[in-house]
């Protein structure tokens, strides 16, 4: 019995062994046959594509010269990026550090591979599943090179296999070094130059053989965001990717963890820029690094024409460096930015900081600094939106329950007050009580509405702008009350073409259709209530004696002071503080900043015709437009007039001091 079970089990196992090599035969088979087919389609998408590759080789041209002119609205030029040149070097030239830096960063089987690198491409896919985005690129240098040389920024299957294609083929054509070479001469590295070596002369003012090991690896550092990890602009950032470098290089084995420690310590110290166009290198700047999301990194000469007013640009420069140098050391104040755009987000005028050439970090568009009050329109627009009016009555009363206590200056308070008068002065516990009632979350919804990107945190202290934003999200959001309620996306361009062949690339549409996010008659309403911030409250320093509206704002121990406000023709916000957050001493919204603001705005006024927004409402919208801005219908008008008696009468009786110091510190 056991014989013929053994003699079973074996022919058994012969009939499955015969199976599997059937099933593998097959399975081969038709393997090869996808294989084949799947060759051949391969070939032939190769080979239709590679139809267009000698007339794109024919123009290869391994010296690049770029250059970008930027001019305001009225023709002038205002700056030119691209004019820094730098000596052609080849890898015999530069320093060991800076091509172990890029090739530890950038490629490092550079010198093993044909072109295209499987292995780099293999991990870059599978870092890119685990993390659930694109986190790392899988190109090769010579990848990179083909593309600046022969192709567009277009993302398409045609353009990657054609790159992949001219990889080859360059280095069929050139040596190793040569690719390298060629690519360090025309890598873009910011600020308008071109190649390390130019790189180098500016960033450091130093030939590029002498770089230290610290300064090479910032310029490696460069090529994954030029603009990010500029050390002229974000010294902090650039020294954070400077150590992923240094780090990188480590695990390559270039260098010893002692060496890269040993070169720690501060970023390199930036190099001293001319003061030349001191203040429109903020607004350039800030147009520069928005053109990769127009048309993508430049490759050739380009014309850019923006919406700057070289007038109102001096106006605010002016203004702010007035400010500081007259108030400067008694106040502690050290810096300043101001925006002025038109309603509808066109950006006229862009201050980034007192002096360009000793800090080139945009505090208008880059730094996050808390509103203080001047978030406090966004918490009464919510409460108009709820069922509140500007007349309706609220308690201004000390906060007796829950964590969170926030305090009127001095302990002051007025008891029973209007919602407009509780704005005009900028009582603190009443846009306490308002965003209690509303909730948190209904006034960040409001917020995003009408511009702040920022993360808001969902906390009552947001009543008193505690959450840092942009200067320039809040521009968007009083750009947003200021043309009745249509969210605004600041611009300065307004066409890009090409220096050379005139071809144009973008233009903006003239009057381009804005979303309305809020009713126009609640924005009536706070635009009124704003209105009586200048001409009795904390904003009085800001009156010019024409119709405007705005509000002032200032965070704990004077840290940031601020007013923002409107006129008929534009939007203008104003910034003061430290870039380390030092309390400044006793500045508050009310006094530098409007004082600021009103010497622009008196400047700038009779510039632009007062706004039409009917020219970017769709036409279903038109009617939902009736009426002014800045003046409501008979009855809410008497009303309102008689808020404005009522706080005189206030006033007379007694209520000065109280007021004052409320309009002061409450701000």
């Amino acid at each position: 019995m056991a014989k013929k079970k053994t003699k079973t089990k074996r022919k058994t196992s012969k009939k499955k062994k015969a199976q599997n090599h059937a099933l593998l035969r097959f399975a081969t088979k038709w393997l090869f046959v996808i294989g084949l087919w799947g060759g051949i389609i391969l070939a032939g998408l190769f080979a239709w594509y590679a139809q267009e590759l000698p007339d794109i080789t024919k123009g290869a041209s391994f010296e690049r010269k770029r250059a970008i002119i930027v001019k305001a609205a009225d023709g002038t030029v205002v700056a030119r990026y691209g004019e820094i040149v730098g000596n052609k070097v080849t890898t015999q030239d530069l320093p060991p550090h800076l091509i172990q830096a890029v090739l530890a960063t950038e490629d490092r089987r550079f010198y093993h591979h044909p072109g295209l690198d499987p292995l780099g491409l293999a991990r870059a896919i599978f870092v890119n599943i685990t993390k659930g985005r694109v986190a790392q690129g899988g190109s090769t240098i010579t990848q990179q090179l083909a593309k600046n040389l022969f192709l567009s920024q277009e993302r398409t299957l045609k353009r990657k296999i054609q790159e992949a294609m001219l990889a080859f083929w360059l280095e069929y054509e050139l040596s190793k070094d040569e690719i390298l070479s060629a690519y360090l001469n025309r890598v873009y590295l910011g600020s308008g130059v071109y190649g390390v070596d130019a790189a180098a002369k500016l960033y450091f003012k130093a030939p590029i053989e002498e770089l230290s090991l610290r300064e090479a690896a910032t310029l490696a550092g460069l090529l994954k965001a030029p603009s990010r990890y500029s050390p002229l602009r974000n010294p902090g950032l650039s020294k954070q990717r400077t150590d992923v470098v240094l780090n990188a290089m480590v695990d390559a084995g270039y260098i010893t963890e002692e060496q890269a420690k040993g070169n720690g310590g501060n970023p390199p110290k930036p190099a001293q820029k001319p003061t030349d166009a001191l203040a429109d290198r903020y607004f350039t700047d800030w147009i520069v690094d928005s053109l990769d999301e127009l048309i993508g990194t430049p490759e050739e000469d380009l014309i850019i024409e923006t919406t700057l007013n070289p007038k109102i640009q001096r106006y605010a420069q002016d203004s702010i460096a007035s400010a500081i140098e007259q108030n400067g050391e008694a106040s502690k104040v050290s810096q300043g930015a101001m925006i002025v755009l038109r309603p509808n987000g066109a950006v006229v005028a862009l201050i980034g900081g007192r002096n360009y050439s000793q800090s080139q970090f945009n505090r208008a568009t880059q730094a996050t600094r808390t509103p203080g009050s001047s978030f406090k329109p966004i918490v009464y627009l919510t409460a108009l939106e709820h069922g509140w009016d500007s007349q309706d009555l609220i308690i201004d009363e000390p906060i007796t329950t829950g964590r969170y206590r926030p305090k009127n200056f001095g302990h002051k308070y007025l008891g029973e007050v209007t919602l407009e008068a509780a704005l005009t002065y900028s009582l603190n516990t009443v846009s306490f009580q308002l965003t209690k009632e509303l909730g948190p979350e209904a006034v960040i919804d409001t917020a995003q509405r009408m511009g702040i990107t920022s993360k808001l945190e969902p906390n009552l202290s947001l009543a008193l702008g505690s959450n840092g934003v942009t200067l320039m999200e809040m521009a968007s959001v009083y750009s947003t009350i200021s043309n009745g309620g249509l969210r605004t996306h600041p611009y300065g361009i307004t066409k890009i073409m090409s220096k050379d062949t005139g071809e144009l690339y973008y233009e903006r549409p003239r009057n381009r259709g804005m979303k309305r996010v809020v009713a126009s008659h609640n924005i009536q309403n706070l635009t009124s209530m704003m209105s009586s911030v200048i001409e009795f409250g904390t904003g009085r320093g800001a009156n010019i004696g024409l119709p405007a509206a705005g509000k002032t704002g200032t965070s704990d121990d004077s840290r940031d002071a601020l007013f923002m406000g409107f006129t008929r023709e534009l939007v203008g916000v104003v910034w003061l503080g430290n870039d380390d957050n030092s309390p400044m001493k006793r500045v508050t919204g009310g006094s530098f900043p409007a004082q600021i603001w009103a010497s622009v705005m008196r400047r700038a006024a009779g510039q632009y015709p007062p706004f039409n927004r009917h020219d970017y409402l769709p036409a279903s919208g038109f009617e939902e437009m009736i009426g002014n801005l800045f003046f409501r219908s008979e009855r809410d008008r008497e009303l309102h007039q008689q808020t404005r008696h009522n706080i005189r009468a206030d006033i007379r009786e007694g209520n000065k001091r109280s007021l004052k110091e409320s309009a002061r510190y409450n701000n």
